[in-house]
């Protein structure tokens, strides 16, 4: 589990991609998130969750298997692509952000950016996996970040960024026309699991009072 508050920025340093095949190994340089960090250990990489495949130095080995290319931005990075890192909460962390699980709903894109006073109102581009439980004021993961939702749209929702979350994270390298790893908040998504029995039952309901009207006319 992670928060969604960002450790380091790392850079991509290798990608290897096999031909013909749908899986890739990519390489970061890194230097906070490395310490205490082993072989097998996750690793939260622009918002996916990531296993360590080798450590040498400051350098971290991951390999991407064909699902999480599929599912996420991580197939649009470059040898200097930005990352943004954050290892694993130890228990009896902070909880600062909001539970985070690395497990990517959908890849969204940069439709604008506008300043607002210092800070600054960025709109993204959301699928219907993300945006079904967006709400005004509640969380959403951005390439890794924890930020607080300002407005939601049919398609798109918008969030304000601090000078310190642009500062030190990738979104300072980011722009129109970039795509991003979106997840969103988990507890939205047990909450709808919770309510299935109910709404199915009340549509039964809903669709016998129907018919039983239509008989009586």
């Amino acid at each position: 589990m992670f928060t969604g508050l960002v450790e380091e920025v790392g850079r991509v340093t290798a990608l290897e991609a096999k031909e013909g095949a749908g899986d890739a190994r990519i390489g970061l340089c890194a230097g906070t998130v490395t310490g205490g960090t082993r072989v097998g250990d996750s690793i939260l990489v622009n918002g996916a969750c990531l296993t360590v495949d080798e450590i040498e130095g400051d350098a971290l080995v991951f390999y991407t298997m064909p699902e999480t290319l599929r599912r996420t931005a991580l197939g649009g990075l470059q040898r200097g692509s930005a990352v943004n890192l954050e290892r694993a909460m130890a228990a009896g962390g902070r909880l600062g952000g909001h539970i985070v699980q690395g497990h990517v709903d959908g890849v969204g894109e940069v439709l604008d950016v506008r300043p607002e006073d210092d800070a600054e109102i960025w709109t993204f581009s959301a699928p219907e996996t993300v945006l079904r439980y967006a709400v005004e004021k509640g969380s959403v993961c951005v390439d890794g970040i924890s930020l607080t939702i300002v407005s939601v749209e049919e398609d798109r929702f918008t969030v304000s960024i601090l000078p310190h979350t642009r500062s030190n994270t990738n979104l300072g390298e980011l722009g129109v026309g970039d795509h991003v790893n979106l997840e969103a908040d988990v507890v939205g998504k047990y909450v709808e699991r919770l309510m299935e029995p109910w709404t199915a039952k009340t549509e039964r309901t809903v669709n016998q009072l129907e018919r039983r009207t239509e008989d009586a006319v």
